[in-house]
């Protein structure tokens, strides 16, 4: 079994019904169900694959109501994009029909008597329905949201409108946000949530380790640099597919799914980063080295899944479930 729904790999067509500017940088695009019906069921931390194309496709988080009718994503204009961004921005339209893949969680929220949520930039779509979620709970919460400057931080008021527990944080008025001073006084079995810039995420993982905190929970919308100590020089290996028993040599410098294109083998990916999971396999045998940013050092160790974007083999052969 994947640790994602067989339904997170299936293809759906929506409309786009709206599209707002929620701030200098930022659009939301309003999805719905061409003929009328209810889209898949989702939860707090779940995103979706924008197939923009046939050779782009992107990961964005629901950051919608998760009991309402339609979708919503957030995406943020990015001046290094691949793509996706600026397809997004320039291209599409209310009333334009497009392909999505989801919905899918690796961000799931727990259950825990308080929380603390740390937003950085577009790094809030993710926390808008767990925000709500939790609100809703009455759980005990608060919400601090960072960014460079207040008019380029969408939701802003979606999120004040949830009472005294937010913090709105712009950098160039405000400086950098106060990460110790708020980690410090969490409740020792409080759940500290993080989403946004690499250097904010490390940030808090810093601070919850120097204070003896567990690692919190995260969520990356892009790859963490390797610790070269912990990864393995690259080398040439074998993949398996358990299915037919065929094999596939994957060279230095390629990855599987390129091995894969190469071989006219249709597999799901998007971000080619090792951060959405969508190309996520499980590992039947062999042992991998795990170059991406979303497994947990536990489930790196136990060695079930890997994500074929980014991650290689380090033993000579590597068998899929596939």
């Amino acid at each position: 079994m994947s640790r994602v729904s067989e339904s997170a790999h299936l293809e759906i067509e929506v409309v786009v019904t709206r599209v707002v500017h929620e701030s200098s940088s930022v659009v939301s695009l309003t999805l719905a169900d061409p003929s009328g019906g209810r889209l898949p069921e989702w939860h707090p931390g779940s995103h979706i694959d924008l197939v923009l194309t046939e050779d782009l496709v992107r990961p964005y988080s629901l950051c919608g109501l998760a009991s309402a009718q339609t979708w919503r994503v957030g995406v943020l204009r990015e001046a290094a994009s691949r793509g996706g961004s600026t397809f997004v921005h320039d291209q599409i339209h209310a009333g334009d029909r497009i392909t999505v893949r989801g919905p899918r969680n690796n961000f799931p929220l727990v259950d825990a008597p308080s929380y603390l949520f740390v937003a950085g930039g577009i790094g809030i779509t993710p926390m808008l329905a767990m925000l709500r979620e939790v609100h809703a709970r009455s759980a005990a919460w608060r919400f601090l949201y960072g960014g460079r400057t207040r008019d380029g931080m969408a939701f802003v008021d979606e999120v004040l409108a949830h009472g005294e527990g937010v913090v709105i944080w712009p950098e160039d008025t405000h400086g950098f946000l106060p990460l110790r001073e708020e980690i410090d006084a969490l409740a020792p079995d409080a759940a500290l949530y993080c989403c946004g810039p690499e250097p904010l995420i490390a940030a808090v993982e810093t601070v919850c380790a120097g204070v003896g905190r567990p690692a919190p929970y995260v969520e990356r919308f892009a790859p963490k640099a390797l610790d070269e100590a912990q990864v393995g020089g690259e080398r040439v290996f074998t993949v398996v597919l358990n299915s037919s028993g065929e094999r596939y040599e994957v060279p230095v410098g390629r990855t599987i799914i390129e091995v894969f294109e190469d071989h006219g083998i249709d597999t799901d990916f998007s971000c080619q980063e090792g951060v959405c999971g969508t190309c996520e396999k499980r590992v039947l045998a062999g042992t991998v080295d795990h170059r991406d940013s979303l497994l947990s050092d536990a489930e790196k160790a136990a060695n079930e899944f890997m994500m074929i974007c980014v991650s290689r083999g380090t033993s000579d052969e590597i068998v899929l479930d596939m």
